[in-house]
């Protein structure tokens, strides 16, 4: 017979952490309120990856959501909550509520709802829920009702970091830090909106992932032009035409006209183009997006289905979901356990009793046991330069375990599908030289105790396969 928390051979995290909070239960049958608790983190498990969108008024929240699912959303000014349906609808609480067609945009018609549920049909929703939190709202709302979270933000502030650090004070947290993707979300507007904004804005997110305030409280730092995303999602084809019309003209006719809004949509403008589609477009695109735009058509991306690959790419839309899979839906199961601990640990706070003693015990066995956290916990400390190993060895180790994704072909860093022979005599290699590092005398302690965890990390991979 197991102690609570004492996991049997071959069980894997979830399984661990399932009865976890079974044995919770138990303890805590005479409490609807706890009971009710822990039920609702038991059917999380069976559920997509909650990942929340969170940030400071007019981060751009709203868009990047529909960047990323496809749909120009009106925000609700409420938690709005999106997950894949067979149909368009909504609802608050047991009510389904009209979902219309407003300005282009889908609105959902729930005056004063503090919460709203979306089903929509995506693709991008198969694998997530994503949960548009009001401006403003306290960690506690947004890091306990997800599972992960995107941080949006113009300009990276104090207030932010403190935010984001606020997130970290908790002791699961801690030992389980990776769930938080920082995006500079409005990044055609640095560098005064020049053609080369998004370049500048993409070597901002590099600096930042290297700087010791950021870079311990986030996984990765993306840049977005949220604007130009959800257009190049929903491009329509008169719109395109329009776009088509203004890059038909030369650039030094055009170019006076882009300098700002109001040029844009004034009455002298070369082209035959009505002031109410030129207005649309910059609404859309912004003024950045229209200079983009017409460019990249005159360069040669000059069919509708060309132009928003090309957009998509140049946004950054294409590398945060790149980051939403690696960070977040490849690592479901180890978010959802995290998740879960985190609400035992509200229920064991809220509720001391003789029985949650051990529930708390079995709590810091699990997290200092379990080999996925210790993965998070490596790949943090490699992340924000608490573990240094020599040479090539850092990235190795932060890709082995995980830091540019966790199927084995990407962890051992092939650039081709390997056959099965290929990827075993991969891993065999790999395995055998990690086990070297973790016993060679030339390496320090901390840095041994690394190699340990890659080294089980490659014996994982071999289990995979031999399984």
């Amino acid at each position: 017979m197991t102690a609570p928390g004492e996991a049997a051979p071959g069980t894997t995290l979830e399984d661990e952490v399932w009865a976890l909070l079974e044995d919770a239960l138990s303890v805590y049958r005479d409490s609807p309120r706890a009971v009710s608790w822990l039920r609702g983190h038991q059917a999380r498990f069976g559920e997509p990856v909650r990942v929340a969108v969170a940030g400071a008024p007019r981060s751009g929240k709203s868009t990047v959501v529909g960047a990323l699912i496809g749909e120009e959303f009106a925000p609700t000014g409420a938690t709005t909550w999106y997950q894949d349906g067979p149909r368009p609808r909504a609802h608050v609480g047991q009510y389904e509520v009209p979902v219309l067609r407003r300005d282009g945009k889908a609105f959902v018609d729930a005056p004063d709802a503090e919460r709203v549920t979306v089903e929509w049909p995506s693709r991008s929703l198969r694998d997530l829920i994503l949960i548009d939190t009001p401006a403003g709202a306290p960690v506690e709302q947004v890091y306990g009702e997800a599972d992960a979270v995107l941080y949006l933000t113009r300009h990276m502030h104090t207030t932010d970091v403190r935010f984001l650090q606020t997130a970290h004070d908790h002791p699961v947290a801690r030992v389980a830090p990776v769930n938080t993707v920082l995006v500079l979300s409005r990044a055609d507007e640095i560098g005064g909106g020049r053609i080369d904004a998004l370049s500048s804005a993409k070597q901002i997110a590099r600096r930042y992932r290297r700087e010791a305030t950021v870079t311990p409280l986030c996984q990765n730092v993306v840049a977005v032009a949220g604007l130009l995303a959800v257009a190049a999602r929903t491009l329509r084809a008169d719109e395109f035409a329009a776009l088509a019309a203004l890059a038909s003209l030369a650039r030094t006719e055009l170019d006076d006209h882009l300098l700002s809004a109001d040029r844009f949509v004034a009455e002298d403008f070369p082209v035959r183009l009505d002031p109410a589609v030129r207005r649309g477009l910059v609404d859309r695109f912004g003024i950045f997006g229209v200079r983009l735009t017409t460019t990249l058509i005159r360069q040669g991306f000059d069919t509708q289905v060309k132009l928003t690959g090309q957009l998509v790419q140049r946004s950054g839309l294409g590398e945060l979901r790149d980051s939403v899979g690696v960070y977040f839906t490849e690592r479901r199961e180890v978010l959802k356990a995290r998740a879960a601990l985190l609400g035992l640990d509200v229920v064991l706070r809220a509720e001391p009793r003789p029985g949650s003693v051990g529930l708390a015990a079995a709590v810091e066995r699990v997290l200092a046991s379990a080999h996925d956290f210790r993965e998070l916990r490596l790949l943090a400390a490699l992340q924000g330069g608490r573990t240094r190993l020599p040479g090539e060895l850092d990235a190795e180790a932060s890709r082995l375990v995980g830091g540019l994704g966790t199927n084995p072909v990407v962890r051992l860093g092939m650039d081709y599908e390997p056959t099965e022979s290929e990827l075993r005599h991969a891993v065999l290699d790999t395995l055998r030289r990690w086990r070297a590092h973790a016993v060679d005398p030339a390496l320090d302690h901390g840095q041994r105790r690394a190699a340990a965890v890659v080294v089980r990390s490659c014996e994982g991979m071999l289990a995979q396969l031999v399984g």
